[in-house]
């Protein structure tokens, strides 16, 4: 049956109230907002590196101190996610991104007019770090509630808005500072970040609201047919409706307080309301932050698994220059190898989309096969040699990045995990989790490779993390499924409870005198 909407025209503020996800629709406009927000959020945090000599020069400060500007940015975007969920859940997603999509153009262009690193830290590391969050998390929410089927595909196809950018902003930007300087170039980057709140406004909310079918009742049988068929199968006489056993249940014949009321009552009592009563229950009111996800074992696996695949997701791209020019490899080598990696992610991202979309398929079990292909890239990384090597192996990662990056919040709608109804709640706690690997990640790595002297033992830790998400993956499914057992036979426990009860009772002539009657006709026969 084809999803309608409802047939009111409305204005582009209210929300859109379908019958079914609509796959479709209005859904296209918001899968192109969510583009662009993913291009001028994360595709500006990784283009960021273009301004680091400049910062350095300008500020007189070393690489590890200008450093920690996205260190502590990407830190608030993901420690606040919680805070995201409960702004959405209260004031809707459209405000919430607009108000995000300010802060992240105020703290750009404050940036610009910065003093020293701490300034910095101050506007862009706060400021526009909260507004990151406020500005993609609610986003890609909106999204997953638009589609069902076509869910994964499309997520992952817009979520490459940030590989796009990448290629965009960097030289556009270098070539920008060429001619008017890294200040008036950062003001350039934060007005134009400024689009984020008119994809904001896009963002309409959507309502499924089932279609309610009202089955015509069948008409009722009459009393003296009813009871017949009831006598035969107790194997009781007609005659005994004068037993005392009041079988009318007309109004008209029953005054006041009948014995039909209490059946009549049942059907509400089950929350069944009589086709008459066309009102609707009231909605129950939605939780600014559902914390009975942290009693879901299954997202608490897949929790730990974000954790520590995290760990895997940077090393490459913050050391795979330092290791090619370890090497021996050129400066324009480096980046082409780098460029490479950005190109084949953009093919991984819609490769898991497209493989994701199909049917019948448990996407768990596929998300699962590609951390491990990462994990597997990740160690592959110290044995290459050369400047082909290297590209093989950063062309390799890169796919498989994509088919992780672009699908792991998007799978927190599915069942296997904890579905889209609670993914707003679940989506907020799993980055917020994901927070501290991003913080401690780098740093870690870092003091690694200055115990070791060598760039291998950050991609060593790095693949070690990956595996330790892997094994945390493959236990959700298995944790799902347990539970789902366990509460299916607590509610059958409590089925059979709730039915089993006290016989009916019936007065102590409702046989005795059908026996008797019958006994007295049975004599009357004979003697004929």
């Amino acid at each position: 049956s084809k999803m309608t909407v409802k047939a009111v025209k409305m204005p582009c503020t209210s929300a859109n109230v379908y019958t079914k996800v609509p796959d479709g629709g209005w859904g296209w406009t918001v899968a192109f907002a969510f583009f662009v927000v993913e291009a001028l959020t994360y595709g500006i945090i990784k283009s960021f590196g273009v301004f680091f000599n400049d910062l350095m020069e300008s500020f007189d400060e070393t690489n590890s101190r200008i450093s920690w500007i996205i260190s502590i940015c990407v830190f608030v975007q993901t420690f606040t996610a919680p805070l995201s969920t409960v702004l959405s859940n209260r004031f809707g997603h459209r405000l919430v991104v607009m108000a995000g999509g300010l802060l992240v153009s105020t703290g750009m262009v404050i940036a610009s007019f910065a003093r020293s690193v701490v300034d910095m830290y101050v506007t862009i590391g706060v400021l526009s770090g909260l507004g990151y969050c406020l500005s993609f998390l609610p986003t890609v929410t909106i999204l997953s509630q638009y589609f069902d089927k076509r869910r994964s595909l499309v997520t992952a196809v817009a979520s490459t808005g940030e590989c796009f950018a990448v290629f965009s902003f960097a030289p556009a930007i270098t070539a920008l500072k060429e001619q008017i300087g890294w200040r008036y170039s950062m003001l350039s980057v934060g007005v134009l970040q400024l689009g984020i709140t008119a994809c904001g406004s896009l963002l309409r909310p959507i309502v499924i609201r089932e279609q309610e079918e009202v089955k015509a009742q069948p008409p009722e049988e009459s009393t003296e047919t009813k009871y017949m068929l009831e006598n035969e199968q107790t194997c009781t006489s007609i005659e005994s409706i004068d037993s005392g056993v009041d079988i009318t249940t007309s109004p008209s014949n029953v005054p006041g307080k009948t014995k039909a009321e209490p059946k009549s009552e049942e059907p509400k009592q089950h929350g069944q309301n009589p086709v008459e009563n066309n009102s609707t229950p009231p909605e129950p009111k939605t939780k600014l932050l559902d914390f009975s996800v942290m009693r879901d074992y299954s997202f608490i696996c897949y929790a730990f698994f974000g954790l520590f695949a995290t760990l895997g997701f940077f090393a490459p791209s913050l050391y795979i220059i330092p290791l090619s020019r370890s090497l021996g490899i050129g400066k324009d080598h480096s980046a082409y190898i780098l460029s490479a990696m950005a190109i084949a992610e953009v093919f991984g991202r819609i490769f898991a989309g497209w493989v994701l979309n199909k049917k019948p398929i448990r996407k768990i079990y596929i998300e699962l096969i590609c951390v491990v292909l990462l994990s597997v890239a990740l160690v592959a990384f110290p044995f290459a040699s050369g400047f082909w090597g290297l590209m093989i192996c950063s062309v390799y990662f890169g796919f498989m990045l994509g088919t992780v990056a672009g699908t792991h919040i998007p799978l927190l709608a599915e069942d296997d995990v904890v579905g889209i109804e609670r993914m707003s709640s679940a989506a907020g706690v799993y980055v917020f989790i994901q927070s501290l690997a991003g913080l401690a990640g780098p740093p870690l790595a870092g003091v690694l490779v200055d115990t070791t002297k060598n760039y291998s033992s950050a991609f060593y830790s790095c693949a070690a993390g990956m595996v330790l998400g892997a094994v945390f993956l493959a236990l959700v499914r298995p944790c799902k499924t347990g539970l789902c057992h366990q509460q299916q036979q607590q509610q059958q426990v409590e089925v059979e409870e709730s039915m089993a009860g006290p016989p009916p009772e019936l007065p102590d002539d409702f046989i005795d005198m059908d026996i008797g009657k019958a006994e007295n006709s049975g004599k009357g026969s004979d003697s004929v």
